[in-house]
C-alpha cells in the first residue's frame, strides 16, 4: 500500500480547487473532475465574502492569502438592512476605507485564482461523477457520465448539494427548505441605473417583510445580483425550478405588491432573470458512517441555507483535509479524523443557519 493515495477529487469549486492546490504543492497523485466544461462555461454564482477564520485561513495554509487580497475587492463591503414597505435604511454598516475584515470576491475570479498554481491536466473538465463504487485491493472506482471510469485510492467528495460521491456514503439526501430564490442580474449599474447603484450601495442589501425577501449584491464589473426571495406553496414543493419556470417579471412583481418602489425597481430594471434557485439543506447533524478512501467536504457534506457560512466552511474543510493527509503517517486514519472535525463543527452552525433562515421567512 503506498504511503500517500492517489486521489480523485469531485468537483472544481472552491473546496476542490483549494485541496488541489495544496495535495499538489505537497507531490501527491491528485486529480480534478469537474463536470463544467470548461472554467467560464457556466455562470458561478454571486459574489463572495471570506471569513478571517474560515476562508481566509483556508488560503493562508494554501500559500493563497496574499493573492486573494490582491483580487478582492475590499472596498464592496458594505451591508444595508431596509424597510420592505418604506425602503428606508433601518441599519447600515460601513467600514471606513481601508477597514473591514470580510473583502467580496467574485466566484469565477476566486475560480481562476484557484485554477492558476495548477498544471492543466489536473483539472479533467466535461467529467461528470455518477457513481463511486469500490474497486479491488481498497481502492475505489468513480464512473463519469459516458462510462468512463478512473481508479485511485481516495475520493474526495467536493461536488455540492447534489452531490454523486455522498451517495457511496449515505442515503440521507437534502431536502427543500420551502424558499425559493428568483436571480436577477442588473449591468452597467453605475451608468444604466445610477438610482439604483446609489441605492444598494457597495455592498449587499436586505429587505425581508411576510415570507418574502429582496437581497441586492453587488458584484464586480458594475454588476449587481438581485435575489426575489419567498416561499413556495404546496404545489410547488416538489420541483419548484420547474413549476416556477416559465415566471416572467410581471408575475414576480406581482409577489411584491405593496413594497418599496426603490425595492421593486430593482427587479423591474434588472436586464432579465437568470435562474430559479430552491433553496435545499441537509438536515443538521447528518453523519454517516465513515469509510475507508471516501471522504465529503463542504455542500456535499453539509449544504445549509446560504447565510455566509457555506463557502467559508468548505474552503476550511478542504485546507484541514488536505494538511491532515500531507502530514500524517497513516492518511487513512487522519481523513477519518478530520471527517469528525469538520462534522462537529458543521452542526451547531448548520443549526443556527436553518433557524435564522427559518426567522427571515415568517409570516
Amino acid at each position: 500500500m503506498p504511503s500517500k493515495p492517489s486521489i480523485l477529487i469531485a468537483g472544481g469549486g472552491p473546496a476542490g480547487l483549494l485541496a488541489a492546490n495544496m495535495l499538489w504543492r505537497h507531490g501527491l497523485d491528485v486529480t480534478v473532475l469537474e463536470a463544467d466544461a470548461s472554467p467560464s462555461s457556466r455562470d458561478q454564482g454571486g459574489t463572495l465574502d471570506l471569513h478571517p477564520h474560515e476562508g481566509q485561513l483556508a488560503l493562508r495554509k494554501a500559500g493563497l492569502l496574499a493573492r486573494f487580497l490582491a483580487l478582492a475587492r475590499h472596498e464592496d463591503q458594505e451591508q444595508r438592512v431596509v424597510d420592505a414597505v418604506t425602503g428606508v435604511v433601518l441599519r447600515e454598516e460601513i467600514p471606513e476605507p481601508g477597514t473591514g475584515t470580510r473583502p467580496e470576491i467574485d466566484r469565477i475570479v476566486l475560480r481562476k485564482m484557484l485554477l492558476d498554481p495548477l498544471p492543466p491536466e489536473k483539472v479533467v473538465w466535461g467529467a461528470r461523477v455518477i457513481d463511486v463504487v469500490e474497486a479491488a485491493n481498497g481502492r475505489w472506482s468513480v464512473r463519469l457520465q459516458g462510462g468512463v471510469a478512473r481508479e485511485c485510492d481516495l475520493v474526495i467528495g467536493a461536488d455540492g448539494a447534489g452531490s454523486a460521491v455522498r451517495a457511496a456514503l449515505t442515503d440521507v439526501r437534502p431536502v427543500y427548505t420551502g424558499v425559493c430564490f428568483v436571480e436577477l442580474w442588473m449591468t452597467d449599474v453605475d451608468r444604466k441605473h445610477p438610482a439604483n447603484s446609489q441605492f444598494v450601495g457597495r455592498g449587499t442589501l436586505f429587505a425581508l417583510h411576510y415570507e418574502k425577501g429582496i437581497f441586492a449584491q453587488r458584484n464586480g464589473n458594475a454588476v449587481v445580483r438581485v435575489y426575489a426571495a419567498f416561499k413556495t406553496s404546496n404545489d410547488t414543493a416538489e420541483r419548484p425550478e420547474r413549476a416556477l419556470a416559465g415566471m416572467s417579471r410581471n408575475d414576480l412583481l406581482a409577489r411584491y405588491e405593496g413594497w418599496s418602489p426603490a425595492l421593486r425597481s430593482l427587479i423591474a430594471d434588472a436586464d432579465r432573470i437568470a435562474a430559479v434557485r430552491p433553496i435545499v439543506s441537509l438536515p443538521a447533524g447528518t453523519k454517516w458512517p465513515s469509510k475507508s478512501g471516501l471522504t465529503l467536504v463542504g455542500d456535499a457534506a453539509h449544504v445549509m441555507p446560504p447565510m455566509g457560512s457555506g463557502v467559508n466552511l468548505a474552503m476550511l474543510d478542504a485546507a484541514e483535509l488536505a494538511e491532515a493527509i500531507v502530514s500524517a503517517p497513516d492518511w487513512r486514519a487522519a481523513v477519518r479524523a478530520q471527517e469528525q472535525v469538520m462534522l462537529d463543527r458543521a452542526t451547531p452552525i448548520a443549526e443556527a443557519c436553518l433557524r435564522g433562515f427559518g426567522k427571515w421567512f415568517d409570516a
